[in-house]
C-alpha cells in the first residue's frame, strides 16, 4: 500500500482526476448534455494519463531542486521510488493517453499531441525560464476544457474560450505565488521566476492583478451567453470573493517583509485552488440549468 501511495503521489493522480473533470467539465460547457459518454470517457482517460507522464516526468528532472526545496511530499525526495521507476512512467504512461485521444477524433489526437510535446519541453527546458513556464502551466490549466470542446464538438466554443481564460490567468496567478514559495529551491536550477528576477513584493503584486482580471472576466459569461444567465451560475460569486480575498492578501504581502510572504503563499495557494473548483461548478451548473 505504500508503494501505491508513493505511486499516485509521483503521477499527482488527484490532479489527473481534476483534469479529467475539467474535460467533462469543458464537454458539458461547450454542449450541454447532449455528448458522446464514450468520447466523454476516452477523453478523461486520455487526460489522465498525459498528464501523470508529465508529472512523472517533472520530478525525474526536478530531484535535486525538490531536495534543496526539502519536498518530502514528494516520493522520490523520499526515497520511496527511484528516478528510473519515473522515468519508466514517463514513457509507459504517454502511449495510452495519445491512443486514447485518438480514438476520439484526429483533432483531439493532434491537440493532445501537441500539448503532451510542450508538457515535456517545460519539464526539459521552459521551467527554467520562468515566466514562460508560468504560462506554459497555466495554459496546462485551460487546456482540459479547451480539449473537452473538441472532444464533444470537434471546435473549441465560446463559452469554453471564457473559462480558459479565467483558469489560464488565474494560473498564472498562481504560479507567480509558487515561484515566491520555492525562491530558494529556484536559485539552484537557475530558474527566472517572477520572484527571483524581481523580488518577492513585485511577484504578489502581479499574481494580485491577475486574479482581480479573472474576476472581471467572470461577468463575462451571463452577459454575453444567455444560457449562463441562470441560478446555477452563483457558485461563481463565492469563486470571485475568495479570490478577492487573496488579492488583498497578497497585497499586504507586497508591502511586507519576505519571510512572512514565503510562510503565508502556501495556505493561499490552496484557497485559490478552492476558489477555481467553485468556478468550475457554477460554469457546469450553468451549462445544465
Amino acid at each position: 500500500m505504500r508503494t501505491v501511495k508513493a505511486v499516485w503521489e509521483l503521477l499527482r493522480l488527484e490532479h489527473g482526476l481534476m483534469y479529467a473533470m475539467g474535460v467533462l467539465s469543458g464537454i458539458v460547457v461547450s454542449s450541454g448534455l447532449n455528448f458522446s459518454w464514450e468520447k466523454a470517457l476516452l477523453g478523461m482517460l486520455s487526460a489522465i494519463f498525459l498528464q501523470a507522464s508529465g508529472f512523472a516526468l517533472n520530478d525525474y528532472l526536478d530531484y535535486e531542486v525538490d531536495v534543496a526545496n526539502e519536498r518530502f511530499d514528494r516520493p522520490l525526495v523520499r526515497g520511496e521510488l527511484s528516478r528510473r521507476v519515473a522515468l519508466i512512467l514517463t514513457f509507459l504512461l504517454a502511449p495510452f493517453g495519445l491512443v486514447s485521444a485518438y480514438l476520439i477524433s484526429l483533432k483531439a489526437f493532434l491537440f493532445a499531441f501537441s500539448v503532451s510535446v510542450l508538457g515535456y519541453l517545460y519539464d526539459l527546458k521552459l521551467k527554467e525560464t520562468g515566466i514562460a513556464g508560468n504560462i506554459y502551466i497555466a495554459f496546462s490549466m485551460a487546456v482540459p476544457f479547451l480539449f473537452g470542446s473538441i472532444v464533444a464538438k470537434g471546435e473549441i466554443c465560446g463559452a469554453v474560450i471564457i473559462l480558459s481564460g479565467i483558469a489560464f490567468l488565474s494560473g498564472v496567478g498562481r504560479e507567480i505565488m509558487k515561484g515566491i514559495e520555492d525562491v530558494k529551491g529556484d536559485a539552484i536550477r537557475g530558474v527566472k521566476t517572477v520572484a527571483r528576477v524581481f523580488g518577492i513584493k513585485t511577484a504578489a503584486t502581479a499574481a494580485a492583478i491577475l486574479y482581480i482580471i479573472s474576476v472581471l472576466m467572470s461577468v463575462l459569461p451571463p452577459v454575453l451567453f444567455k444560457r449562463f444567465a441562470n441560478p446555477g451560475y452563483a457558485p461563481v460569486v463565492i469563486t470571485d470573493i475568495i479570490l478577492l480575498q487573496c488579492s488583498l492578501e497578497l497585497l499586504r504581502i507586497a508591502r511586507g517583509d519576505g519571510e512572512n510572504a514565503i510562510k503565508a503563499i502556501r495556505k493561499l495557494r490552496k484557497k485559490t485552488l478552492v476558489a477555481l473548483s467553485f468556478g468550475l461548478l457554477g460554469f457546469v451548473l450553468a451549462a445544465v440549468f
